[in-house]
């Protein structure tokens, strides 16, 4: 009981002296924007009167009476709450770390952490009124080792407006490790560390809402992309050693990314009798620099460190405008207009090099590359939605909706080709401009007037037409010129039912079909039909199908248990068509055919526990005409399930207990290495987590985690496996 007395003087105490330095900081702040009270003013007595009978300290008797009273009267839910006055603000801490075996990269990834001992504030939040229009709130936490930052301060004054500021910074990690040769038992790896890639932004927000004038919001946004991440592009290996036929691309390539984005908007609405207008301004401006990295035949001694670079600058101004009537009772009306207009400067080089980002130096190791890059484009674009809501007779809406888009461009680039051991030589340059224009109509309906029964439709149809001319290309002589004409037409159709059969019993039917059909028509192609190069203008017509269907059952066979059944099937199919002059006729270019099962129950025995199962498997190939005419080439499965389970229960008023399991698997993995690259993916991983919340006092909380992960991958080579144990704990203080 002493020791329980010990903390909630303490917490008492540290409560006081956080609020007061919270308070005396942010006092200059309010002040300069006229929400806190004069010095001298009446407000001002009584907040310093309230505040010099707070720091009187009580006698300790009495205190500890106080306390011991207090604590008698709280309900278990008051004490799960923090007491019968909940607190409104809190700090939380936190700290952990990771025992880790295996592949490092692999396992932050998976868990996007670091692999190491990580701490800081988990949760922090402030809020405080100041008079009775106004409201302050500051939140914000920050892990260490993880780059895990978010802080934010919102000072609201309801006849004023606010303001509001932001930073946030996230990381992500990627296994950067290339691919694994079986026969040879050969892996390729990048480094033990994943990549890492920092994300983050910093924004500033005001808002006027004074009255009798239209209310007016002005942000400032600054973006950013820093760091690396992997690449699915790898470059060629000989797996079997230096002067081997046998090629395969193994060799792990990455992304080295720095960008950055400076945003201003400024938005405005307003209500003129029944319509709300609105209209806003945004510009944004920014400047990317990126490379892609990658090793052509590593470990040889004709390695090579391939470095593709490529920068751009670029200015997109955007106009945008809606509006909104209820014309009747039943009968409403929105519009909407926007206008971009986006202008680019790029420049870029692809190098050969002992190492990335060199100079070029003519090698007879090199290939095709190219240096002093630089080009500029613009793109223009318009659209337009018109939506009428209208409910003709009861329990019937219908909604009637267009979309017009139209897109004007064009671009011009330059630059000088490089090749092996020649000096760089060979100018080399290409134009493109093109337009479209899409319009597209949709209809959707909604009935209700069936007992128990809820139907509903839409279609969506959409015609659009394009122009594009193109000339140039590197290493190509003579230059390709081509001319093409396209007419798309997409077509959609959705049907659903939602019937609820019994008290207990819910079905829900749906599905759609689609049709995506493009016609290409090729006025001018410079290249032969039978060229390497007459990708893509060969095309004379694709056409996209896919067919959807799905049911979900839900029941509630006893009051404290819920089954939820749920079946999709999707087909979706391919067709492509050449030009009469390639001498090939249509084909069924892919097949893709998908099942999903999924299998959810949720039982609550009693109000202390509760108990949550999932499992789903999923049936999924895609098949190609090429794999019935060489080995190389596989049809491609991607089959899986997944199983999770989760349970609460309440040891006490003070003390919760949760523990969850996952569980994934695969076995796609099909071995082609003596004929080309091997496909699919064999996984397996387990997850259990047990979380233990213990409310020490009215407001003081501990939370005790712990974690243990396993992954086997066989698809590496077992090369990206991992197993991991997580043990972290977290103190919060409400205040």
């Amino acid at each position: 009981m002493m020791k329980t007395k010990s903390l909630l003087k303490f917490g008492r105490k540290q409560g006081q002296v956080i609020s007061f330095l919270m308070h005396s900081l942010l006092t200059t702040l309010l002040l300069f924007f006229g929400l806190a009270p004069a010095a001298g003013g009446e407000a001002g007595k009584t907040e310093e009167t309230e505040a010099e009978k707070a720091a009187e300290p009580a006698e300790p008797a009495e205190e500890e009476a106080k306390e011991e009273e207090k604590a008698e009267k709280l309900s278990p839910e008051e004490m799960f709450e923090g007491g019968a006055k909940p607190f409104e603000n809190w700090v939380e801490g936190a700290f952990g770390g990771f025992i880790q075996q295996g592949s490092k990269a692999q396992f932050q990834q998976r868990h996007r952490t670091d692999n190491d001992v990580f701490g800081g504030i988990q949760d922090f939040h402030f809020q405080q009124g100041l008079g009775k229009a106004a409201t302050l709130a500051v939140d914000g936490g920050g892990i260490f080792d993880n780059r895990d930052y978010r802080l934010s301060l919102d000072l609201t004054h309801e006849k004023t407006g606010f303001l509001r500021l932001n930073y946030e910074n996230f990381r992500t990690w990627y296994n950067g490790n290339g691919g694994y040769y079986s026969p040879g038992d050969v892996f390729y790896s990048l480094s033990e560390d994943a990549l890492a890639l920092d994300r983050g932004q910093f924004s500033v927000e005001a808002g006027l809402t004074w009255k009798n004038i239209p209310p007016l919001t002005f942000r400032y946004t600054h973006r950013y992309r820093d760091g690396e991440k992997s690449s699915t592009i790898w470059g060629p290996t000989h797996p079997l050693g230096p002067g081997s036929t046998l090629v395969r691309g193994l060799s792990p390539s990455f992304y080295d990314l720095d960008e950055q984005a400076d945003i201003f908007e400024l938005e405005g609405t307003h209500r003129i009798k029944k319509t709300d207008l609105g209209l806003g301004l945004r510009y944004e401006t920014g400047d990317l620099d990126n490379g892609r990295k990658m090793t052509f035949w590593p470990g040889e001694a004709e390695e090579r460190k391939v470095t593709d670079r490529e920068r751009t600058s670029y200015d997109l101004f955007n106009v945008h405008a809606f509006t909104e009537t209820w014309i009747k009772q039943n009968l409403f009306f929105s519009s909407g207009f926007s206008f971009s207009d986006l202008d680019n400067s790029f420049s870029g080089s692809r190098t050969y090099g002992d190492d990335f980002d060199v100079g070029y130096t003519p090698n007879a190791l090199n290939g095709l590359g190219y240096q002093d890059l630089s080009g500029d484009s613009r793109k223009q674009e318009y659209v337009l939605n018109l939506n009428l809501f209208t409910v003709p007779f009861k329990q019937f809406t219908l909604v009637p909706s267009v979309r017009v888009m139209r897109e004007d461009w064009k671009a011009d680039s330059m630059a000088i080709q490089t090749s092996g051991a020649n000096p760089a030589s060979g100018f080399l340059n290409s134009n493109t401009d093109g337009d479209l224009l899409d319009v597209r109509e949709r209809l959707e309906l909604r009935y209700s007037g069936i007992t128990n029964w809820v139907l509903f439709a839409r279609g969506e149809w959409t015609q659009g037409q394009g122009n594009m001319d193109e000339t140039g290309g590197l290493g190509l002589t003579p230059p390709i010129q081509r001319e093409t004409e396209d007419n798309r037409f997409f077509q959609k159709y959705s049907l659903g039912a939602r019937w609820y059969a019994h008290r207990r019993v819910t079905v829900d039917v749906g599905g759609y079909y689609k049709n995506n059909l493009y016609d290409y028509d090729h006025d001018l192609d410079s290249t032969a039909n039978n060229a390497g190069n007459r990708y893509p203008a060969y095309l004379a017509m694709q056409n996209f199908e896919t067919l959807d269907g799905n049911v979900r059952l839900t029941l509630r066979p006893v009051q404290k248990v819920s089954l939820m059944s749920r079946y999709e099937f999707q087909t979706s199919n391919i067709d492509t068509k050449p030009a009469s002059a390639s001498g090939l006729g249509e084909v069924e270019s892919s097949e893709m055919l998908t099942h999903i099962f999924a299998q959810n129950v949720t039982w609550t025995p009693w109000a202390r526990l509760y108990l949550q199962a999932g499992f789903n498997f999923v049936v999924s190939e895609t098949k190609t005409p090429a794999s019935d005419v060489t080995q190389a080439i596989l049809d491609a499965q991607n089959n899986y399930w997944t199983l999770n389970f989760s349970t609460g229960v309440v040891l006490d008023d003070k003390t919760d207990l949760n523990l969850s399991y996952f569980y994934y698997t695969s076995d796609n993995y099909d071995d082609n290495s003596a004929f080309g690259l091997p496909y699919g993916d064999e996984a397996q991983e387990h997850g259990i987590t047990a979380t233990l919340v213990r409310r020490i006092t009215a407001n003081l909380r501990l939370t005790l985690r712990y974690g243990f992960f396993h992954y086997d991958d066989t698809t590496s080579g077992n090369n990206n496996d991992y197993q991991a144990h997580v043990i972290s704990s977290a103190l919060q203080y409400r205040f």
